[in-house]
């Protein structure tokens, strides 16, 4: 008989609780799944929630660092990233957004195997928002 592996709720230090019943991360095993980040700014305490800025790079960058924290806290890095989704409010932003998503993962050696963009309303002013499956070892 196997023994079951527990899933494990990952919350890095400086996000906001989310709001419904979930976690910001879930690891189980060599599996990590990272829940839809938004481009919001750390967590101060007794705060509402405040988006990086007003622009797609501003909020795409603050989401990236945003995945990468819940990345870290479950002992994955970039690497390990088998698939990043991203989605998009504006689709007339998809050549912004690659040329952001190209910048910021130049130097990584082993990109994610697939990158989904598809199209979604977003609460309040965001305009991005990523999840990501990554496997460790």
């Amino acid at each position: 008989m196997t023994e079951k592996l527990e899933k494990i709720a990952i919350t890095p230090a400086g996000h906001f609780a989310p709001p419904a019943k979930f976690s910001h991360g879930v690891k189980k095993g060599n599996i990590l799944q990272v829940a839809g980040q938004v481009g919001f700014l750390p967590a101060a305490e007794g705060e509402e929630p405040v988006p990086a800025g007003p622009t797609l790079r501003d909020q795409t960058l603050q989401t990236l660092a945003n995945v990468k924290a819940v990345l870290e806290a479950g002992g994955a890095a970039w690497e390990d990233v088998l698939m990043l989704r991203v989605y998009l409010t504006d689709p007339g932003q998809f050549d912004e957004m690659n040329a952001i998503y190209n910048e910021y993962f130049a130097d990584l050696k082993s990109v994610p195997s697939a990158r989904t963009t598809v199209y979604v309303g977003l609460p309040g002013d965001l305009l991005v928002e990523m999840d990501a499956l990554a496997v460790l070892g």
